[in-house]
């Protein structure tokens, strides 16, 4: 059957395959999909399905996905191709919620969202989640209010970079001080750049999870994107941080900067240079084209590898669907 006349169940089954779940029993493991809850599937009630998965003697029917215990971890709402999925959302929290799951797939085999439900809508996804991610990411508890209610002041990244500094000799003489900051490298929010970050939290508190910066050339906008980031791992609301650039020249520069500025805190790696231990560091950067190359976005990132993605240069589309996550920012040039 081509491609293209390929139905949503076949086209799910083989998603869910690629990604690690099992209709059955296998070497690698025990079954983790069921159609309801309690009741393993068969091969009978598979071919039952037929090729729509709306068209069943028994009416529409949900996955269930598992985690290694066998309790309910995912509802994956399946919609035909002629539908978007987004129409059984509120279906699909309904169900969610009488199985006690926190999270939610819907798809027609050719679009994916993936939902937390503990944090705000569904959001595109390019591929499913494995078992292994989402058992890491079960244990993520975001805190709005946290992010909404952290101080933000001129010194939140200097505080990072040299905690004690106000109690240094160098900061309380005001004739070393100047020199003090340039020795010890320190940086300080300008009130136009906490101001962008007070916009974050702002944002957060109205429901808010994409946002955008328009700032002019040289303005500091890495050093904004640092405060961001500093604030989303620091109020437990990222575990990590995808920083996307267009041009290796800036990749090298944002690895540099967020090295600088945060690598007390937080550790920093630029992704083709670790390619197998990338999932080690908080912050993650590349360029748009390394992602892209290949789809290697595709095979190597599921939906929740990246709680925070910001994409230098306004490639906010990429960050929608490249590394879906629960927070997008976009930064552009205003000059």
């Amino acid at each position: 059957m081509a491609e293209k006349e390929a139905k949503a169940r076949i086209k799910i089954n083989k998603l869910l395959e690629e990604s690690g779940w099992r209709f059955f029993d296998d070497a690698t493991g025990k079954a983790n999909i069921t159609l309801e809850s309690s009741v393993k599937l068969n091969k009978a009630a598979i071919n039952e399905l037929g090729e729509n998965f709306e068209k069943t003697s028994n009416g529409f029917t949900d996955f269930l996905l598992l985690d290694e215990n066998g309790k309910a971890l995912v509802v994956l709402e399946a919609k035909s191709e002629s539908k978007n999925p987004l129409v059984g959302k509120e279906q699909a929290r309904q169900y969610a919620k009488h199985e006690k799951c926190r999270f939610v797939i819907l798809s027609n085999g050719n679009l994916h969202y993936f939902w937390d439900l503990q944090q705000g809508n569904p959001h595109l996804i390019t591929r499913y989640p494995t078992p292994e991610s989402l058992k890491g990411y079960h244990a993520f508890q975001p805190n709005p209010q946290r992010l909404m209610s952290e101080p933000v002041g001129r010194d939140y990244i200097a505080l990072t970079q040299l905690p004690n500094y106000a109690a240094e000799a160098g900061w309380n003489k005001l004739t070393e001080r100047d020199e003090f900051i340039q020795k010890n490298k320190l940086r300080f929010l300008r009130d136009y750049q906490k101001r962008a970050v007070s916009a974050i939290q702002d944002a957060v508190a109205e429901g808010h999870s994409r946002f955008l910066f328009e700032m002019a050339t040289g303005t500091g906008k890495t050093l904004v994107a640092a405060a961001v980031i500093k604030l989303f791992l620091r109020t437990g609301n990222a575990r990590r941080v995808l920083f996307l650039v267009d041009r290796l020249e800036l990749e090298d520069q944002a690895y540099k900067a967020f090295v600088a500025y945060l690598k007390n805190d937080y550790s920093e790696v630029i992704y083709k240079e670790h390619r197998d231990d990338w999932r080690k560091a908080e912050i993650v950067v590349t360029t748009v084209q390394s992602l892209l190359f290949n789809d290697k976005y595709r095979r190597l990132f599921s939906p929740t590898d990246f709680d925070l993605v910001i994409s230098d240069e306004a490639h906010g589309s990429i960050g929608g669907n490249a590394a879906p996550c629960s927070n997008t920012l976009s930064s552009t040039n205003s000059g």
